[in-house]
């Protein structure tokens, strides 16, 4: 759903001006002025602030005096909700007069946390891979360790059969369950080198400076990326690098296409779980983008493995429940009882 405001429209009311308004008041009214016609609130799941309206903030600010101007003969003060004399989150006051922005509260929270948008990478060649997978002529590299995990079979709990028959309803083997995110992908660039990090890394990974934490820790494992296929998206992390290069940034991060290869030019592995879900074949083309976390809706993908961050936070909360029934105990019982 998307909200569009004009500064003429019904919804946005401009109030009575008789005097030269404060520096703060002019704000207000750019930032009234800044969203005319722009599209300022997007929200499939949640409001995310569009970067263009901050673009327009510059000229709203530079036009308020004449907005004010204008509207200061003959506009009246917006309706307020019945019994409501203050002005209060999603209002506005000026000379003393209260006026009414439904949406202006909103639009501050939007502002807060603005989300990072990708690209989608149009008809890309993908092909199923599997943890525990043996090697192949056309998969020469076998996957009982990842470019990031030495022991990855190991801390998967077994191989992650393909084989449909014996997978569950939940996206899992039938014959364990899974101890990491069933849900992962591969993309052909590993961040990392026996010594570190790659020299490149911070220059063409775009979220780089965020989940920087030191030289020898992979700021590209446990991304999360969306895979589309025929109208249905899935979401998975990346767990491992391939198809058969690690070294193609320029695909992964840029907008070049993916090398030719044995497998018909691939530039994406999914797992079991995600070519399962998604209703697709081993091999076949889909569309894919890196996702921010906030942006992932929960699904099967938030599940199972101690590396999922859907897990991980789920676990954080109830550790932080925990302390916190402690400390309501130890309340209770008063200090004599400790």
């Amino acid at each position: 759903m998307s909200l569009r405001f004009s500064p003429t429209a019904h919804s946005v009311r401009i109030l009575r001006a008789t005097e030269r308004k404060s520096l703060a008041e002019t704000l207000v009214r750019a930032e009234v002025a800044a969203v005319g016609g722009v599209n300022v609130f997007h929200r499939p799941e949640g409001v995310i602030m569009r970067k263009k309206s901050l673009r327009w903030l510059g000229v709203g600010i530079s036009s308020a005096a004449s907005l004010l101007a204008s509207h200061s003969g003959h506009a009246k003060v917006a309706d307020l909700p019945k019994g409501n004399k203050k002005a209060t989150e999603g209002q506005w006051s000026l000379g003393g007069e209260v006026g009414w922005l439904p949406w202006l509260g909103e639009y501050q929270k939007g502002m807060a946390t603005p989300s990072k948008q990708y690209p989608w990478r149009y008809a890309i060649v993908t092909t199923t891979f599997w943890i525990g997978e043996k090697p192949t002529q056309n998969n020469p590299v076998p996957n009982h360790k990842s470019s990031w995990d030495q022991s990855w079979a190991q801390n998967y709990g077994g191989t992650d059969t393909p084989n449909r028959e014996l997978r569950t309803a939940s996206y899992t083997p039938k014959a364990f369950t899974p101890r990491q995110n069933p849900f992962y992908i591969a993309l052909p660039y590993n961040d990392m080198t026996t010594k570190g990090l790659k020299a490149e890394a911070s220059q063409v990974i775009p979220w780089f400076s965020e989940a920087y934490k030191d030289n020898h820790k992979s700021v590209c494992k446990g991304r999360w990326i969306a895979i589309r296929y025929k109208g249905k998206v899935c979401y998975a992390q990346w767990e491992d690098a391939g198809p058969f290069r690690t070294d193609h940034w320029q695909y992964v991060f840029g907008d070049e296409r993916p090398k030719p290869n044995l497998n018909k030019g691939a530039g994406l592995d999914v797992s079991p779980a995600v070519r399962d879900f998604l209703g697709m074949n081993d091999s076949d083309v889909t569309d894919w983008k890196f996702v921010e976390f906030e942006d992932v809706p929960t699904g099967p993908w938030a599940t199972f493995g101690d590396n999922n961050t859907f897990v991980q936070q789920r676990r954080a909360q109830g550790n932080e429940a925990q302390v916190a029934e402690l400390e309501g105990l130890k309340k209770a019982v008063g200090p004599e009882a400790r």
